[in-house]
This record gives structure tokens, C-alpha cells and sequence, in this order.
């Protein structure tokens, strides 16, 4: 049997060291052209087992993307990933999806991988919106596109949803149904959809004269579990709120939990909207009113923006381009007058 050749049989062919290989295999730059080309061809002519990403380095492309997600679990980023994958496979393109689980380190090293694999592209919906851990992918010069969180410091394109508008308009619905006493479950407020749907939520109160009670206010992480530690805390405290705002899909259904476990009854005894509307939420009894988003839109939009940088589109400037798709209120029976 063949012996499959390996990285020294490479740095051998093109007499050249194993770490210079090693750069030009992994797109580390710092390598000349001519020694690049000599490699390559070594490469392609041991078919050493990275030989696609050598071929892929004469063509310049993989055709292939990265995608990282925080949390596969999310239906929201499912419809994302659905509609990008769509678009992506319309151009031949085909995509490498990973989850972060909301960590800086496990997305540190997934974009190791993804450079390491020749990736044309990344779009990311980031654990940490300062985005220092991207740096390595600005450097290997990867277009990259941000969904849902914004990379603040780096200027490249991203894909938002109206998070204030949305937020302000559930907030404006409750307070339109005769409540005052309003409490909210907000997410993380280094992110971008946590800081934004709080924001419009104080908007809405400000705007009406309400108050702000500090033990209305819940911290929660976009998860499950603090949704329902939230809604049970609301329960206990010294006056309860008549309505909840809850600011993300998975919080909202911990929330829900909560409240059927403590028989707080909705629509009854609690008002209730969450943001990003759920298949479930027609199944639970008083329907969930929701604020809903177009997310397969997300992911088209995503790509196509990925896809111009790319193809290194003349006609796309230089400067980061910024989608902000708005949201709407679906009106169900979860909150109902409070006289």
C-alpha cells in the first residue's frame, strides 16, 4: 500500500522548511510568491491529504463559508442558517456551521479552524461584541459579516433587526391594554439585541410617564433557566407586576414555565409578549402574543453581502454597509385589558 504522504514530504518536494509550508497550508502570509507556487505544486503533486485547500489556493477560493452561531438550541438561528444556506448553495457555495455556546474561547478556536480549513468567507453572530478574538480572520483578509450582534470594533458589514422598534411597540401594546405596572426580562446588555430591546422598552415607559422599578427589572442571559428564575422572582417580589416583557424567545419560554408552575395565570393575572415570535407560542393556551422578525431574510441578506466581498464586487465600497430589517407585533391573547 501507498505511503500517504505527509507535510515533511511536502517541505522536501519544495525544498523548503515544514513551518513555511505549515504558513502557506494555513494562510499565515509572510511566505514569497514563488515560494508559495513551489509548494503548492509539491502539494498538488504528492496529493497530500490538504490538496484541496493547495488546489483551493490556486483558484483563490474553497467555495466555502463559516457560519458560528451562540446557541444551535435557539429556533431563531435555525431560520437564520436556513435562509443562508439556501442562498449560499445557489452560488455553489457550501457552509461550515458551529455553535459558541455564547464563549469567547470555544469561538476563538472554531475561527482557527475555519481559517486553517480556507474558509472564503465568515459570518458570525459573535459571544463578545468587541471582537478582539476576530482579529486572526481580519489578518488572513476573510470577509466577514455579523448577524443579530454588531463587531464594534472592526468595520464590517452586519445584519440587524429593529431591536429598539420592536421592543418599544411590545412595550406600547401592553401599555395600550391598560398596563402600568410593566417588568421585563432583558437579556445581556454587552450584546447588542439585549442593550437595544431594553432601550426601547425604557423608551416606551419614559414616553408614557410610567416607573422603572428596579425589581421589575430581570437579568437574564437569553437562556431558559433565567427566564424562569426571572418571571419567578417577579412573583415574589413585594408588589407584582401586571404585564412581563420578555426579550428573547428561549427566556420567554422559561418564563411561561414559570408561570404555569406557579398558576400565575396569563392573560388573566399577567399580561405577557415576548420578542422573536416561536412555534409554540400558538400552542400554549392563551396564545403568546410575540414580536416576530423576517429570519430566513437575515440569512439571505448575509450571504449576499459575504458573497459581494468575496467576489471583491467593484461597485461595494470600502465602507461597512448596515441592514436593519424591521419587526412586527403579532397580537394574540396574551394580554388582555387590566382595568
Amino acid at each position: 500500500m501507498k505511503k500517504k504522504p505527509t507535510i515533511e514530504d511536502v517541505a522536501k518536494a519544495a525544498n523548503v522548511s515544514v513551518a513555511t509550508v505549515s504558513r502557506v497550508v494555513n494562510r499565515q502570509g509572510g511566505v514569497r510568491k514563488a515560494t508559495e507556487e513551489r509548494i503548492v505544486r509539491a502539494i498538488d503533486e504528492l496529493n497530500y491529504v490538504r490538496s484541496a485547500i493547495a488546489r483551493s489556493m490556486v483558484r483563490k477560493e474553497t467555495k466555502t463559508i463559516g457560519v458560528i452561531i451562540p446557541d444551535f438550541t435557539n429556533p431563531f438561528f435555525s431560520e437564520v442558517i436556513s435562509g443562508l444556506q439556501k442562498s449560499a448553495l445557489g452560488q455553489n457555495y457550501f457552509t461550515l456551521i458551529s455553535s459558541s455556546n455564547e464563549s469567547k474561547m470555544i469561538e476563538s478556536e472554531i475561527i482557527q479552524h475555519y481559517i486553517e480549513r480556507g474558509v472564503d468567507g465568515l459570518v458570525v453572530t459573535t459571544a463578545d461584541e468587541k471582537g478582539d478574538h476576530l482579529d486572526p480572520v481580519i489578518k488572513a483578509g476573510i470577509p466577514i459579516v455579523a448577524v443579530d450582534r454588531q463587531l464594534k470594533n472592526y468595520e464590517v458589514d452586519t445584519v440587524l433587526t429593529g431591536n429598539r422598534e420592536g421592543a418599544y411597540e411590545a412595550v406600547k401594546h401592553l401599555i395600550s391594554r391598560g398596563h402600568t405596572d410593566i417588568a421585563i426580562i432583558r437579556g445581556p446588555q454587552g450584546t447588542t439585541p439585549g442593550l437595544e430591546r431594553y432601550r426601547g422598552f425604557e423608551r416606551a415607559m419614559k414616553e408614557y410617564d410610567l416607573p422603572i422599578r428596579e425589581e421589575w427589572i430581570g437579568e437574564g442571559d437569553f437562556m431558559e433557566g433565567s427566564g424562569f428564575a426571572c418571571a419567578k422572582r417577579f412573583y415574589e417580589a413585594s408588589k407584582r407586576p401586571t404585564a412581563i416583557f420578555s426579550s428573547n424567545n428561549k427566556m420567554s419560554i422559561g418564563a411561561v414555565k414559570a408561570l404555569q408552575h406557579l398558576n400565575w395565570k396569563i392573560a388573566e393575572e399577567i399580561a405577557f409578549v415576548g420578542f422573536d415570535d416561536i412555534e409554540i407560542a400558538t400552542f400554549i393556551k392563551p396564545n403568546l402574543t410575540m414580536v416576530s422578525r423576517h429570519m430566513r431574510n437575515l440569512g439571505e441578506i448575509a450571504f449576499q453581502l459575504l458573497h459581494d466581498r468575496m467576489k471583491n464586487n467593484q461597485e461595494v465600497s470600502t465602507v461597512k454597509r448596515q441592514h436593519i430589517l424591521s419587526p412586527f407585533l403579532i397580537v394574540r391573547d396574551s394580554c388582555q385589558k387590566f382595568y
